[in-house]
């Protein structure tokens, strides 16, 4: 690869998406490898391998083949609700694979500037806004995978002497994100009512809770920044400063609705453990990185349903 060659692990996930949009739209010439653990095919910039993070000798061998420059981490399991189901798989797939990676890295590719992406989830709960030295306490298994996540890699800066950038985003959401996260829920939910495709009936979660949400065209955008000017060994939050109840979201996206909806609770949504509030302070990545939010949640929110209406359009999602 190139000297400006990027890495992205978890590349077909849902920031790893926007992040080849992001790159396939910059003018400047990047070859990017995208890892996945299913099959891609390539296309003029994306070169695509096919790599399960958690297999220690196939993340070896690719970054022995690769020797990137720089590297960002997204490959992981993303859902905090689920984790309460399945404590393993995040256990596997955010701490493991990262172990795997990070070794790998130090082994064959030491030079490589690293951004892995953690989680705000890792912080304990507070009604003020979080700064990157609040404490460490999380609060899920999800929460407590990215933790050891979050360690690893800034273990593998201050131990290993590795280029190694941590990333702590807060909620983001957006175009294609997975319905099994609330925002994309009720975008997807009003799109099937619209087409006639599904009760006129909101299923819903708690929407008491309140949340930082920043679009994540503006995460990617803070990722990039971090992979060209992060300092090693320092954690950086990502999020807007703002929290918003999760139901006057909601009252938005069904002001938008073409047809009126209506709500209902479902207990099936409802967490075992959720933070009443959670919002960040980014600080430290405004002003070291240059870095601010763009995007305004109304456009984010609209963007988010459009993209749902062309897909249930498309006949991509069913009811």
């Amino acid at each position: 690869m190139t000297a400006s060659s990027i890495l992205v692990t978890g590349a077909a996930g849902f920031a790893g998406r926007h992040v080849l949009a992001h790159v396939r739209a910059s003018a400047a010439g990047h070859q990017v490898l995208a890892w996945s653990r299913r099959p891609h095919d390539d296309d003029r910039q994306v070169h695509w391998r096919q790599v399960d993070i958690t297999d220690t000798h196939a993340v070896h061998q690719a970054i022995t083949d690769a020797q990137p420059a720089r590297i960002l981490h997204l490959a992981g399991s993303p859902h905090v609700g689920q984790s309460w189901r399945n404590s393993l798989l995040p256990l596997q797939t955010n701490v493991l694979g990262t172990h795997h990676l990070l070794e790998a890295v130090r082994l064959h590719s030491p030079d490589s500037r690293v951004v892995v992406v953690t989680s705000a989830m890792i912080y304990q709960a507070s009604t003020a806004p979080l700064t990157e030295d609040a404490p460490l306490v999380p609060s899920s298994p999800y929460g407590l995978s990215k933790l050891a996540q979050d360690q690893l890699a800034l273990a593998a800066a201050h131990d290993d002497g590795l280029q190694v950038v941590v990333a702590r985003p807060f909620n983001h959401i957006g175009p294609g994100q997975d319905p099994t996260f609330a925002i994309s829920s009720f975008a997807r939910q009003i799109a099937l009512i619209e087409a006639g495709l599904a009760p006129a009936v909101l299923q819903v979660g708690n929407l008491d809770a309140e949340r930082d949400l920043t679009d994540v065209r503006d995460v990617v955008d803070a990722y990039v920044r971090l992979l060209d000017h992060g300092r090693a060994g320092r954690p950086y939050n990502i999020c807007t400063g703002t929290a918003h109840r999760i139901g006057d979201l909601l009252d938005h996206l069904i002001a938008l609705a073409r047809v009126p909806v209506t709500r209902t609770v479902d207990p099936e949504r409802l967490r075992p453990s959720d933070m009443p509030r959670l919002v960040g302070d980014s600080t430290r990545i405004r002003a070291e990185l240059g870095w601010a939010p763009q995007r305004p949640l109304q456009q984010t929110l609209a963007d988010t349903l459009e993209w749902w209406r062309a897909a249930v359009a498309a006949g991509r999602v069913t009811a």
